[in-house]
């Protein structure tokens, strides 16, 4: 796609250089051939562990001392959601799924069902206008490291993390209480109860580790999501992430560390699935004996 852009990267490296001195550096970086050719040449150097490097105005970067510098904000950003995201879904939904066909899970499950249909940037700008600029109770950009602040840290996290968990709420609260609800009308259940089992014994013991595995699949599918979501979420909030560094390169036409950075995402995203699928069949043993 880079390639029907109106410029490329030559007129990045030497923005007032000639046609001949620009056609010799894209050459030189092996872009004048076509864009298959031009892939597969720096798949082979990626397959290796060069990444490539960032071209500017008489300098040079490598893209993973680039990346290594971002992903540490990324993942941050990205686990704050996650965590607050599980933490506030699973009770909701254990209370949802007590309650079947009550006020209070006719409420929740229409509310969450609306809050799935906000995108995150919009949850973003809106807590950033009111909280950041109107109420001034929360910085509204910027980032700030842990080790060097850790209270303005968690300060500047609170608006992004909401942004991107408030529909991972929606979405893993409405899975959960449904796969509840179908565990708590088995057999198994039914024989629990008639022991004289407590429900909280029922629910925690018996009914919720077996209806977790859609919640995991779903948690680890969601994260390369949460990659696509900080893209706006950190160009909102100013933070210094992976996502900043695609919108650089897409703007700034930097080809082989958009390349290098999505497909570094990409092994991030399968071996986010590949742990969800341990997980799962420590979780469930009946995922071992259908795979047996």
């Amino acid at each position: 796609l880079l390639k029907f852009m109106p410029f490329d990267l030559a007129d990045v490296v030497a923005p007032y250089g000639s046609p001949e001195e620009k056609a010799a550096i894209s050459k030189q970086l092996g872009l004048d051939r076509n864009a298959f050719m031009s892939f597969w040449l720096w798949l082979k150097r990626f397959v290796h562990g060069d990444l490539g490097l960032i071209y500017a105005t008489g300098q040079t970067e490598s893209v993973s001392s680039r990346l290594l510098r971002a992903l540490p904000k990324s993942l941050f950003l990205m686990l704050y959601a996650q965590i607050f995201a599980l933490v506030c879904s699973i009770p909701l939904a254990v209370a949802c799924a007590y309650r079947e066909g009550s006020r209070f899970d006719k409420f929740f499950n229409n509310s969450l069902f609306t809050l799935s249909a906000i995108p995150g940037f919009s949850i973003g700008l809106i807590l950033s206008y009111f909280l950041g600029l109107k109420i001034h109770i929360l910085p509204p950009l910027g980032y700030v490291s842990p080790t060097e602040n850790l209270i303005e840290h968690l300060k500047l996290m609170v608006m992004p993390v909401l942004s991107l968990s408030i529909g991972l709420i929606a979405t893993y609260t409405r899975l959960l209480r449904n796969d509840l609800i179908a565990s708590l009308k088995d057999d198994y259940v039914m024989m629990a109860r008639s022991k004289g089992l407590s429900p909280r014994t029922i629910m925690w013991k018996h009914v919720f580790r077996p209806s977790s595995m859609t919640l995991i699949t779903s948690a680890a599918l969601n994260m390369g999501g949460l990659i696509g979501g900080t893209v706006v979420v950190e160009s909102i909030f100013a933070i210094p992430g992976i996502g900043s560094e695609i919108v650089y390169a897409i703007y700034s036409s930097q080809i082989f560390m958009l390349q290098s950075t999505v497909a570094a995402i990409s092994v991030f995203y399968v071996a986010i699935n590949f742990c969800a699928d341990l997980v799962g069949t420590k979780i469930d043993p009946r995922t071992r004996e259908r795979r047996a």
